[in-house]
């Protein structure tokens, strides 16, 4: 964690940031040949998801964001799809370079989504 991107203070939500930085690292490092820093765009949707697990309604009870009921990054169709596609490439990669998170992320994704209160999800929105 060499920048200072606000993770999040809950273990569980500070794991989930951990993955996605870790994620974007391996992504950067492959695609566009950058060494231990983030490129600019990568570090701007690395910015930008840790803003959405930041705000999300549902918080150290969330499930993984593909399984999500509410869908934040819904209005942001180019950035739901970039991370959606680097997920896809570099998910099968991380069970080799990360394990623990790997498995941790699985796990996760087999969590339970809890009723959430419309007054959360309409601040979210704002």
């Amino acid at each position: 964690m060499n920048q200072d991107l606000s993770f999040p203070t809950t273990p569980r939500l500070r794991r989930e940031a951990v993955t996605m930085e870790a994620m974007l690292h391996r992504h950067c490092r492959t695609r566009h040949g950058g060494g231990s820093e983030l490129c600019t765009d990568c570090s701007e949707l690395l910015a930008f998801s840790l803003l959405r697990l930041r705000r999300c309604p549902f918080g150290e009870a969330k499930g993984t964001c593909k399984n999500c009921t509410v869908h934040c990054w819904q209005g942001m169709k180019d950035r739901r799809s970039e991370i959606r596609s680097i997920m896809r490439l570099e998910g099968p990669r991380m069970l080799w370079h990360h394990p623990w998170l790997s498995l941790c992320h699985w796990l996760d994704s087999r969590r339970r989504f809890p009723q959430l209160d419309i007054r959360k999800v309409e601040r979210l929105k704002g």
